[in-house]
């Protein structure tokens, strides 16, 4: 069923940018067009107490709860009338979902589907699953495997000792299995090469063909606590109208959900501000930009998206 009519709309990109240079002190994004659906399935629950998480996710964490299966289909049926084309799940970690799997099978249905891991929980027979969802899904499959640098000291002093041999086998039991899994890795420093070394450390460790995206450090959740938080300086306050462009940014085109609502993005799901209402169609609004991830955004030109 599609949703009830909203009072907000989607803006063209020309009325987008009328709307921002009559804004106030931080830029106004709008949503230009709804593509990517972020879907927190795990919540804040995980295998793993990450010092860098900015949802400080962990064991026994519920304070984002897991979504059932009928509350993902519920939200997929809901975003689909308003153009999504993509669905995220994250968490947490999404492998502690009892019903992944399942809610997987269910939303190919609408669309290619991504899954971020830690790559600590694969098993022979989860990777089977996933294989078999891969060949005969509508859509595709992909999986999403975090690592942070090319080194066990680096990874293991972030995850906790023994995850960056658990990921390693993680990552060559997907390739076993012809998943092909992206490597997404936060650039924790500025050392050159990293990039480089991050790849042939891969091939290293036996994937033949490496696929690798980075992503910048994000100062929230747990990472103020392992270094700082946001300085006064990295803000967007006072922007010129002429230096913010509407289209560059990912919330330009998603949400996220998670089992407490609707936010603007899967970074900003514990942020004051960040929930933006209880159903999508409440959600179609411009988000003002006054938090110091998306200072980062903007800066790095990040999505948390594939691309």
């Amino acid at each position: 069923m599609n949703p009830a009519p909203s009072s907000q709309s989607i803006l063209p990109l020309a009325d987008a940018r009328a709307a921002i240079d009559a804004g106030g002190r931080f830029p106004a994004q709008p949503l230009l067009h709804l593509d990517a659906l972020w879907i927190q399935i795990a919540g804040t629950l995980c295998n793993l107490e990450c010092t860098h998480c900015f949802v400080s996710s962990g064991p026994g964490n519920r304070r984002h709860d897991l979504m059932t299966r009928a509350d993902v289909a519920d939200r997929v049926a809901e975003a689909l009338p308003h153009g999504v084309r993509e669905f995220y799940f994250t968490g947490g970690e999404p492998f502690l979902h009892p019903e992944l799997l399942e809610i997987l099978a269910d939303t190919l249905e609408s669309g290619p589907c991504t899954v971020l891991t830690n790559g600590t929980l694969f098993t022979a027979g989860r990777l089977a699953a996933l294989r078999a969802l891969t060949d005969r899904a509508r859509y595709t499959l992909e999986i999403r495997v975090s690592l942070d640098g090319d080194r066990e000291e680096t990874h293991d002093a972030i995850r906790g000792p023994g995850s960056f041999a658990r990921t390693l086998d993680g990552l060559r039991a997907c390739a076993a299995y012809g998943l092909l899994p992206i490597v997404t890795v936060t650039r924790l420093d500025d050392a050159p090469g990293f990039a480089d070394r991050l790849v042939e450390r891969l091939r290293e460790a036996g994937l033949a063909r490496p696929r690798l995206k980075v992503i910048p450090l994000f100062r929230l959740g747990r990472e103020t606590r392992r270094t700082h938080s946001y300085a006064d300086a990295e803000t967007l306050e006072d922007l010129p109208a002429e230096a913010f462009d509407p289209s560059r940014l990912q919330c330009s085109g998603c949400r996220a959900v998670t089992n407490r609502g609707v936010y603007v993005c899967p970074l900003l799901v514990d942020e004051p501000g960040g929930r933006m209402s209880d159903r999508l169609a409440d959600a179609l609004g411009p988000f003002t930009l006054r938090h110091g991830a998306c200072f980062t955004c903007h800066v790095t030109g990040m999505t948390c998206a594939n691309g």
